[in-house]
């Protein structure tokens, strides 16, 4: 990332929000210490709660301004969330939509991914070919996403998020998953069919996806070995 800014100081990036991509941010936010330059990069957050208030603390406008704006030294008026407070929702995913495409498009998207295979929030069953639009969310995500709020009760049954469609015209992809939780997700995003019962598999038919694992996030991929042999020898094709 930190080169691909440095390349392209007005890179488009999509920002995921969630526990699997803050230690990049974190990382991000050290080089930015060390003068790594943010300050013209535009920003697309993946999705929001609808009619949660933008200044509730787990409303991702907040997350996004607090774990990522703030601190690597991004203008805020550059950064785009969608807005789930909007009267009128469903213009609101089109102005969202078009928005993105006026940049130019996500140069680098950044997904975490949920324990039942969402991205964004798109949950199992979601067209391949969605774009930005307006989700109920289902409980295990509810109860998923509970430790940010005083209990399940407060988390919004709907949001706004952006479409599978819309995800896989990012240029690139880095999904991020640590934990036993997400072993299984995982492995059906990675080996399984590509299906709508498990969104992140929408991935393989991407020619740019990268997905950054610690042991026990791909503890159940049957061809752990193998991808750890095309990790060591990658670039043994190339002639010294």
């Amino acid at each position: 990332m930190a080169t691909l800014v440095a390349a392209k100081p007005e890179a488009v990036l999509g920002f995921a929000t969630g526990t699997s991509p803050m230690p990049l941010y974190r990382e991000l936010e050290r080089r930015v210490a060390a003068g790594l330059d943010l300050s013209r990069v535009r920003g697309f957050a993946l999705d929001e709660y609808v009619n949660l208030s933008p200044e509730h603390p787990g409303s991702y406008h907040s997350v996004i301004s607090r774990e990522v704006v703030e601190p690597l030294g991004m203008r805020r008026d550059l950064v785009t969330v969608p807005d789930g407070s909007a009267a009128d929702l469903e213009l609101a995913c089109e102005v969202f939509e078009r928005t993105i495409s006026l940049a130019g498009g996500i140069d680098l998207q950044i997904l975490g991914i949920g324990t039942d295979g969402h991205i964004g929030f798109n949950e199992p069953t979601s067209s391949l070919a969605s774009r930005t639009r307006i989700k109920t969310l289902m409980p295990s995500t509810r109860a998923d996403n509970a430790r940010f709020f005083a209990s399940i009760d407060d988390v919004p049954i709907h949001c706004v998020t952006q479409g599978l469609g819309t995800i896989l015209e990012a240029k690139r992809i880095f999904l991020f998953a640590s934990g036993e939780s997400k072993a299984a997700a995982v492995a059906a995003a990675v080996e399984g069919p590509v299906s709508s019962f498990c969104p992140a598999s929408a991935l393989q038919m991407h020619p740019h996806a990268v997905l950054f694992l610690d042991d026990a996030a791909a503890s159940r991929l049957q061809q752990i070995d193998y991808y750890r042999y095309v990790q060591e020898h990658k670039d043994g094709w190339r002639v010294p």
